[in-house]
């Protein structure tokens, strides 16, 4: 079963509750890190305050709740496999991936591997058929979608990434955690169709992602002398970070079902280099300011959409 054909008003909602959230998220992640001083921590309070927020919505709603129960019969019934059920610690090791791979190469290179990792399989995921949209056929016009956005974002960290140095083992993590975004959005996928509710699909997902942070953290305060310490000063919109990436899993279950994995990852890239050009002429980090090769990036970002979103005649 093929993708839907990407409309207008679909690629809008992709672009700004996807690309524009995954952004936000990172900024606000990565600024609580920075007052933290600890990755995993930073996650685990984005994680349980989506969780917190989300568990209210659900509570207050009596649909939401029946869409949570259309999961477990789903599985009973046989239409979702159960290995479906827990892709939220996916997101849970994809940070644990950004943690390691950030602190040693920078978010420029980490993102090129990371947007590798999830073009690259995404093709994969969507030819196997792991979505809910069936298998799709790997064509030379979905490889140079997949190829030009990952050029586009290599462009665009181009003026960051000069002179630094290459670790193949934090490069070798982030194009690892970028392959499992792309199979926790397919499953996820999943989750949603037999759900047929987004937030409740998405609540499930921050519960495991949550539970996998917790081990996270309890390791590193039990083995690898980390220590909890809490925020003295720094922005309050630091604490967002749930509230934003609770609109991006919501996006992503939605779109999933109707476009495939590969459609919408081309869709968020574009959104989240744009946000990132915004976001750096608005509000820039440091002394950071907009480079012609971040615009560069969003045009090519722009194009790897035009090109695997385009359906042949």
């Amino acid at each position: 079963m093929p993708g839907r054909p990407l409309g207008l008003a679909s690629f809008v909602v992709i672009f700004v509750l996807s690309g524009f959230m995954n952004a936000l998220q990172a900024r606000a992640n990565g600024e609580l890190t920075v007052h933290l001083g600890n990755g995993v921590q930073a996650a685990l309070f984005s994680f349980g305050s989506g969780l917190v927020v989300l568990s209210i919505v659900v509570l207050a709603s009596p649909r939401l709740r029946v869409g949570l129960r259309r999961i477990p019969a789903a599985v009973r019934e046989g239409s979702l496999p159960w290995w479906a059920v827990p892709t939220g610690v996916l997101g849970g090791i994809f940070i644990g991936c950004q943690s390691y791979s950030t602190a040693l190469v920078g978010v420029a290179l980490f993102s090129v591997g990371m947007v590798a990792g999830q073009t690259a399989n995404s093709i994969i995921v969507d030819r196997v058929g792991l979505s809910p949209i069936g298998p799709t056929a790997v064509t030379a016009r979905r490889l140079v979608a997949a190829a030009l956005a990952t050029v586009a974002v290599l462009v665009a960290a181009s003026g960051r990434i000069a002179g630094a140095e290459l670790v193949w083992p934090a490069l070798a993590a982030a194009f690892a955690g970028g392959c499992l975004v792309a199979v926790q959005q397919a499953l996820n996928g999943r989750v949603n169709v037999a759900s047929r509710e987004p937030f409740a699909t998405t609540w499930l997902n921050f519960v495991f992602g949550t539970a996998a942070l917790a081990v996270g953290v309890a390791i590193g305060l039990a083995l690898l002398g980390a220590e909890v310490r809490a925020p003295e000063t720094g922005p309050p919109w630091m604490y967002l970070g749930g509230i934003f990436g609770l609109t991006f899993i919501v996006t992503a279950s939605w779109a999933v079902p109707r476009y495939g994995v590969l459609v919408f990852a081309l869709v968020t890239i574009a959104g989240q280099l744009s946000a990132s050009v915004i976001l750096d002429a608005v509000a820039p980090v440091g002394s950071s300011t907009v480079q012609w090769t971040v615009l560069a990036g969003v045009a090519l970002t722009f194009l790897a959409v035009l090109v695997g979103a385009r359906r042949p005649r």
